[in-house]
């Protein structure tokens, strides 16, 4: 009987995706992983695994190689930075994520920190919460222009969110023309869009060229009124440049639900600058988009281990 190991934290022995994967024939083991994981520990839980059903865990190619009958691996979510595929790949390791899984969710709460920036909510709940009673003026969406970076499943479901506030939509991407389809987005330069945005929100993967592209001249280019807002990967921008960029008002703030290292660490340069704000890694994290994702993994890994991987990356 093959074994699978689940990591992905809210999934639990005996719910509907437990079922669905012994349904099928198969052994399951849940070693739910949270926070900074031990390779180690991914090591001794990836024991005498065939499959996994993972989240962010780094399957690194020290860590693949010890994991000798592994066959699959599928990500609950988009995007697959944390495994190394080229290793996963020459060991033979079919590696597959879940596209578009729950880019409405991402969409919702990209719009819910667009909205908390330009009102400054947090800092008037924590404000009252300290005693005050904070008044400054805020700012509304509407005739504000959104700045995409990326234009994936997640970004294409902002877009109609952002209008609906009266938001002018532009889009900095790597899609090819043809297959962009007509949501009323203008399409610029990275340059340009940054120089023209009010708030710019990161939707792209990470990759090596992306890997710090918000760096100090990114910065310098936007305006001083700017937000930036990042749903997508911590290491597409240098928290360093940021922490400077808003501390000296190079540009006016920051909305970051994802970091370089997570739980954000004590010595973060991000930490104590006013004006950005970190959440913990939410964005895709609602009841459906979890139900979601969490029954569309199981049913790749079963196809997967048969042979019929719909979302292979490697």
């Amino acid at each position: 009987m093959p074994r699978v190991l689940i990591t992905t934290d809210y999934l639990r022995p005996g719910d509907e995706v437990d079922d669905y994967l012994r349904a099928a024939g198969l052994e399951t083991r849940h070693v739910s992983m949270v926070g900074r994981r031990d390779p180690e520990d991914l090591v001794s839980a990836l024991a005498g695994v065939d499959a996994a059903l993972v989240a962010n865990e780094p399957l690194t190619a020290g860590v693949l190689a010890r994991a000798p009958r592994l066959r699959v691996v599928v990500r609950t979510g988009v995007g697959y930075d944390s495994i190394d595929i080229e290793a996963a790949r020459r060991l033979g390791v079919g590696v597959s994520n879940l596209p578009g899984i729950n880019a409405n969710a991402v969409a919702e709460y990209t719009l819910g920190l667009l909205l908390a920036a330009a009102r400054r909510l947090v800092h008037s709940a924590t404000g009252v919460l300290a005693g005050g009673w904070p008044r400054e003026d805020g700012h509304e969406l509407r005739g504000a222009t959104l700045g995409l970076v990326g234009f994936g499943a997640a970004a294409r479901a902002v877009v109609p969110l952002a209008r609906a506030f009266g938001m002018d939509v532009v889009c900095t991407t790597g899609v090819p023309e043809g297959a962009r389809g007509d949501l009323g987005v203008r399409f610029v330069p990275f340059a340009e869009l940054l120089a023209v945005s009010d708030y710019v929100s990161i939707h792209t993967a990470l990759t090596d060229s992306t890997r710090g592209m918000f760096d100090a001249s990114a910065f310098a280019r936007m305006k001083t009124t700017a937000v930036l807002i990042n749903t997508a990967r911590g290491a597409v921008v240098d928290e360093r440049a940021l922490a400077d960029a808003v501390r000296t008002g190079g540009i006016a703030g920051a909305a970051l639900d994802v970091v370089t290292r997570e739980p954000l660490p004590t010595d973060s340069p991000l930490r104590g600058v006013d004006g950005i704000t970190v959440y913990s890694h939410l964005a895709g994290q609602t009841a459906q988009a979890r139900r979601a994702a969490g029954l569309a993994g199981a049913a790749e890994l079963v196809a997967a281990l048969e042979g019929r991987a719909r979302f292979t990356v490697n």
